[in-house]
């Protein structure tokens, strides 16, 4: 039997999401194929958690001590949303070790953690994205500048956080300062975003059996003014899945969709984001560490594929360790 390490938690906003995210998988693993344990890692160390106990990790080897027993692990899933998880910055760590992870590879999830990079990357192959301006912390902000070229409405995002921490929909050149200023909370860098019109969908893509496969699309509908964190979490917007679009939308958007997953070079699981701009799926943003828990977009549409969690978690596993 195989032991499994879920790794969750880690150092962002995101660390209670990752909780639930990780729990999620522990709870649905087939429990006669692994034994899964629990991996909390946080700033203040990293502990293997049963029930109100506390065993830290030996980071030597990645190991835990448990009533005098060394305990390894044949292989680590990764359910940390945001650094140091999803931004890959852990996974070096265990490619050294040579225990097989079901993310990416650490630069390919760097890679995606980082919206204006990714972009960039999109850009180069032809890939349809929004009009954006990238700024860093020191940068001088010129708000006229900013919104003669990407225009108002505009988004500002954090460069390289989930969840919609820190993002704002900026109607008005004056709110465009303390928008900046928020985002910045979040990150040291940021990126402001042109508005499109057009519906929204959430497409899930996966290696699943070793093939590349394309989950069946969802169209968000938020009852607020975007897809933000109460939309997300707090049920203020409507998921749809399958999305009731004409097949030929549905035919372009797993098209790009299969070409980004396959153009930035990944594995595992993914999400994507896009906004059907006349008829045009156009990329936002990439979730390489998407919410797991039921509720959550990707296992719904892994769901409606026919594919149960235990299925969606196993097959992450086994594709980490061929």
């Amino acid at each position: 039997m195989k032991k499994v390490a879920v790794i969750m938690g880690g150092f962002s906003s995101e660390y209670d999401i990752s909780i639930k995210s990780g729990n999620t998988v522990i709870a649905n693993l087939p429990k006669d194929k692994y034994e899964a344990y629990p991996i909390h890692i946080r700033t203040s160390g990293w502990f293997y958690v049963d029930g109100d106990k506390e065993y830290p990790i030996d980071k030597n080897d990645f190991s835990v001590t448990v009533n005098g027993q060394k305990i390894t692990f044949d292989v680590v899933f990764n359910a940390i949303h945001g650094t140091p998880g999803e931004d890959g910055a852990i996974l070096p760590y265990f490619e050294i070790l040579g225990i097989p992870h079901t993310s990416a590879l650490f630069d390919k999830m760097a890679l995606t953690f980082n919206k204006k990079n990714t972009i960039a990357v999109l850009r180069s192959y032809g890939l349809p994205t929004a009009n954006s301006i990238f700024l860093h912390l020191h940068d001088t902000v010129d708000v006229d500048k900013i919104a003669k070229e990407i225009g108002l409405p505009c988004f500002v995002k954090p460069n390289r956080a989930g969840s919609s921490y820190g993002i704002s929909k900026v109607y008005q050149k004056d709110d465009l300062l303390p928008a900046i200023n928020k985002a910045f909370k979040e990150d040291k860098e940021i990126i402001i975003e042109a508005f499109l019109e057009g519906r929204e969908v959430s497409v899930g893509v996966i290696k699943y059996q070793g093939k590349t496969k394309v989950l069946p699309i969802t169209e968000i509908i938020s009852e607020n003014d975007f897809f933000d964190f109460e939309a997300k979490y707090l049920g203020k917007s409507q998921e749809i899945t399958p999305a009731n679009l004409p097949d030929d939308i549905v035919q372009k958007i797993n098209e790009i969709s299969i070409k980004v997953y396959e153009s930035l070079d990944l594995n595992g699981v993914s999400r994507a984001e896009y906004i059907i701009v006349n008829g045009v799926p156009t990329f936002l943003e990439i979730n390489m560490v998407p919410g797991l828990t039921e509720a959550s977009i990707f296992p719904q549409q892994a769901m409606t594929a026919g594919i149960s969690l235990a299925e969606l978690f196993d097959n992450a596993i086994q594709m980490a360790m061929k």
